[in-house]
Parts: structure tokens; C-alpha cells; sequence
């Protein structure tokens, strides 16, 4: 058996087990919880006017209403959001590649799916979404692994829509999952037609641990009074939430981060064999059209669904999203018609993943109006980064960086400047509605999610590349051959 083989099986073994010492600690049945169940103090429950709790004859709990139209829309967004990654973002990035990497371009997303789906509810969700370690707002703790103490049936205490907490904990759960599952299957544009496959799995599990889940819990991290009563005092956020940071969907925690360790994986694996020397077009521009499509659905579920519930500013949201990407769409075609002499179906996509990017952090906090500026100067900086990479010959395959890790930016950036707290009164205005700061805040919030993905990135491939049997790259035969078959043994088109 190879050391590869070897490893891959120990890693899984691990698994398997850490899974079965949890079952015990997680398998209730319990209907009914009372005040001294351990999960009580994570989930809203019905309170006197004095903060204490309410019981029923049989001395249980009483579990704060559940909305069901809020409940629906969640679980609904919820499979939305799934759709983009399986669905859109494979088949996108599969058209995007040259037809001998496609299946494996394909298998990269898909099984992404999988396997971060299993490492959020083991410890992913507990890390970015659970109780504060420390009181500093940097990582949350193992209270919530393997979902022990998050309940179905219960609304959180500290996560729930503009109205109040009206969804069971699981459910906000669920959605968040989704967003985990996107994040690091981003990445897979960056090292496309080189990267070993057992080593991406190892990849995205070391990535999504240690870049993912701190930036989503400096970012979105929220807890009842006092870090459910654990650290006296405690501001009720992450520390970039503290500060004022505003990401509505995740333009920080999602594309900022994948976007530029893209860039980092790519230089660190070097270019494709005959980068610049030979053409590497999409092989098939109906996938990647039919991928921009299901990405621009199922991103109504990853913008309007973070308001949530079903709440007004999941319906700002909505708008928000489908004006900017509208008419970033246009606008990234008009410029390269313009620069080329000819209207790109390509392009067209590209522009319209762009918009769709740049108004994820602002999207339940920007008018329409706002959202039109936000997707001119999103493809406007995105063709521009794309031209740079180019120029550079950067061999970011299918522009991770230059449409997600540059649109996220820009979108964070506008947040600060066209944000109004008319739309979710948990916001702020920013600076072209009278508070300069704002900029500043989310500036903060941008910038050291960046640099926390670029350099946990690095370190990651560099330790990895030197301990994997023969580096994390595909030999030079492998890959003239191509990774659907030196790989996978399967191609995406037989013929005969």
C-alpha cells in the first residue's frame, strides 16, 4: 500500500472513530428539557419579567414559538445555497476547464459536498458558530461538537431574524453547513489540471478548519448575555462584529478568503504546463452559462436567506442581489466587447458571478440604486484584476482571485461606504450616508481576513507539499495526460 494509500486511511479510521465516541454524547430523544439540561442555556425558552424561567405543570421548559413561514424559507434557502456547489459551481468550473480535466474538475466540487458537510456538524459549526473561547472573539469552542447541544426543535438564543428567534437551532445550522460546504470548493479554480486529488481532500479539511471557521467566527459569531454566561461582560460578537464590520452574506468570510488563498495555492503550485504557450479555453461554454445560471438562482437562497427569516430585509436583499447582478452582467460585456471587438458569452458569466460577489456583503443593507453602482464597479475591478493576473501570468486557472477574492474585497468596501440601517436595523449607515468610520470598520474586517487566508494558506501547502509522497502536484505525465484519466480513470465524453 502506498504512503498516500496509507495516510488516507489512517485520516478516515480517525474519522470514523471520533464519530462513534460522539454518538453517545449526541443521541437524545428528549421532547421536553428541563432548566437544568445542558442545552438550555444555548436556546430560547419563555421567561418571566424577571429573566427567569417559565415551566409547565410537569416542571419542562417552554420552548419559545417556532415561525413556520420563517422555517420554510430558511430550509428552502438552505437548499438553494446546497444547489450553487454541487450544481452550479461544478458544472461552471467543469466547463470553464479544458475537456481533459473536467471530470476531475467535476469530482473536486462535488466531494467537497461531502466531506466538509461531515466535518461542520462533527466540530466545524461548534468552532465558527458556537461559544467564545477566552472571551476574545477569535474561535469558538468544542461545546457544539457533533451538534451535542444544538437542538432541532428549539430556537437559538442568539441567532435568528430581525423579528426575534423564530427558527429551530438546527435549522440556522443547516444553512450556515451550506456556505461552509461553497467556501473551500471556491479554491478548486485556483489549482485546477494540477493539483493531486488525495491531496485536495486533506486540502479543504486543513483549510476549512483553520481559515474558514476563524474568519466566519471573528465575523458572524453571536452569543446570548455574557457568552451564555461564561465571560462577564463579553461584547456578544466575533471580534471584527465588535468592531463593526458588516458582511450581510459573506463577501469577507466567503470570497475574500477563498479568493485570495486561490492566488496563494496557484503561485505556490506554478503554472500548467504550457501556461501561455498553448491555448487553454473553456472547453464547453453551454456548462458554463447553465453553471452561471444555477449559481444566480441559488444565490437568492445565500443572500436573502442570511436575513434569517422571512423578514423585509430578506426582501431588500432579494432585490439587491438581481439588480446588481444584472447589471454587472452588462457591464462586464459591454467592457470586453469594447476590448476585445466582440460580445463574450463568457464574459457575460463572468460579470454576472462578479456582481453576484460584490453584493454579498452588502446585499440587506444597500438600496437598489446602490446595488446598480455596486455591480458597474464590480466588473469594472474584476475585469481589470483579471487583466492584471494575465498580464502577470498568474495561472489562477479559472479566476478565483480575480472575480472572488477581488469582487469580495470591493463588495466590502462598498458595504462601508453605501450602507443604510433602514434596510436591517442591526447595521450602520456608512460613509456616503454620513458615517466615514463605517469604511474603516469594514475595511478592518476585510483586510485581516485576507491576510489571515493568505498566510494560514501558505503554511498550509508548504507543510503539506513537503510531508505528501512526491508533492501535492500531478507528475508532468499526468498531467499531459490529464487528471479525468491519470486520476479517476473516467473521461467526461465517450464517443465510441
Amino acid at each position: 500500500m502506498s504512503r498516500t494509500r496509507t495516510i488516507t486511511l489512517i485520516i478516515l479510521v480517525g474519522l470514523v472513530a471520533g464519530i462513534m465516541t460522539m454518538i453517545s454524547s449526541t443521541l437524545t430523544s428528549a421532547s421536553a428539557y428541563k432548566p437544568d439540561d445542558p442545552a438550555a442555556k444555548y436556546h430560547c425558552f419563555a421567561t418571566d419579567a424577571d429573566g427567569k424561567y417559565n415551566l409547565t405543570a410537569e416542571g419542562d421548559l417552554i420552548p419559545c414559538p417556532i415561525d413556520h413561514g420563517d422555517n420554510a424559507w430558511m430550509l428552502t434557502s438552505s437548499a438553494l445555497v446546497l444547489m450553487m456547489t454541487p450544481g452550479g459551481l461544478a458544472i461552471f468550473y467543469g466547463g470553464l476547464t479544458r475537456q481533459k480535466n473536467a471530470v476531475n474538475t467535476l469530482h473536486m466540487v462535488f466531494i467537497t459536498t461531502g466531506i466538509i458537510a461531515i466535518q461542520f456538524v462533527l466540530f466545524g459549526y461548534s468552532l465558527a458558530f458556537g461559544p467564545d473561547a477566552g472571551g476574545l472573539g477569535f474561535i469558538g469552542t468544542l461545546d457544539w461538537a457533533g451538534l451535542n447541544n444544538v437542538l432541532h426543535d428549539v430556537p437559538s438564543n442568539a441567532y435568528g431574524g430581525i423579528d426575534g428567534y423564530t427558527i429551530p437551532h438546527q435549522t440556522y445550522m443547516i444553512f450556515q453547513m451550506m456556505f461552509a460546504i461553497i467556501t473551500p470548493a471556491l479554491i478548486v479554480a485556483a489549482l485546477a489540471e494540477r493539483m493531486k486529488f488525495s491531496a485536495f481532500v486533506i486540502f479543504i479539511i486543513l483549510w476549512s478548519t483553520f481559515v474558514y471557521d476563524f474568519a466566519a467566527h471573528w465575523t458572524w459569531e453571536i452569543t446570548a448575555a455574557d457568552n451564555y454566561g461564561m465571560t462577564p461582560g463579553y461584547c456578544g460578537f466575533g471580534w471584527t462584529g465588535c468592531f463593526g464590520s458588516l458582511d450581510f452574506a459573506g463577501g469577507t468570510v466567503i470570497h475574500i478568503t477563498s479568493g485570495w488563498a486561490g492566488l496563494i495555492v496557484a503561485l505556490m503550485l506554478g503554472r500548467r504546463i504550457g501556461y501561455g504557450k498553448v491555448p487553454m479555453e473553456p472547453h464547453n461554454i453551454s456548462l458554463v452559462v447553465l453553471g452561471a445560471a444555477l449559481l444566480w438562482v441559488g444565490w437568492f437562497g445565500f443572500n436573502a436567506g442570511s436575513a434569517g427569516a422571512a423578514a423585509t430585509n430578506a426582501t431588500s436583499a432579494f432585490v439587491a442581489t438581481q439588480v446588481a447582478t444584472g447589471m454587472a452582467a452588462v457591464t462586464w460585456a459591454v467592457i470586453s466587447w469594447a476590448h476585445t471587438g466582440r460580445p463574450s458569452t463568457v464574459g457575460a458569466a463572468s460579470g454576472a458571478v462578479a456582481g453576484l460577489v460584490a453584493i454579498t456583503p452588502a446585499s440587506g443593507f444597500v438600496s437598489p440604486m446602490s446595488a446598480i453602482i455596486i455591480g458597474i464597479l464590480a466588473s469594472v475591478v474584476c475585469y481589470a484584476a483579471v487583466m492584471f493576473k494575465n498580464r502577470r501570468k498568474w495561472d489562477d486557472a479559472l479566476d478565483t482571485w480575480g472575480v472572488h477574492g477581488m469582487g469580495g474585497l470591493t463588495g466590502a468596501l462598498l458595504t462601508g461606504m453605501l450602507a443604510e440601517q433602514r434596510f436591517t436595523p442591526w447595521g450602520h449607515n456608512g460613509l456616503v450616508f454620513g458615517n466615514p468610520f463605517a469604511l474603516v470598520q469594514n475595511a478592518v474586517g476585510a483586510f485581516a481576513a485576507l491576510a489571515w487566508a493568505v498566510g494560514i494558506t501558505a503554511l498550509i501547502i508548504k507543510i503539506m507539499d513537503k510531508v505528501w509522497p512526491g508533492g501535492i502536484r500531478v507528475t508532468p505525465k499526468e498531467e499531459e495526460i490529464g487528471l479525468d484519466l491519470a486520476q479517476h480513470g473516467e473521461r467526461a465524453y465517450v464517443n465510441e
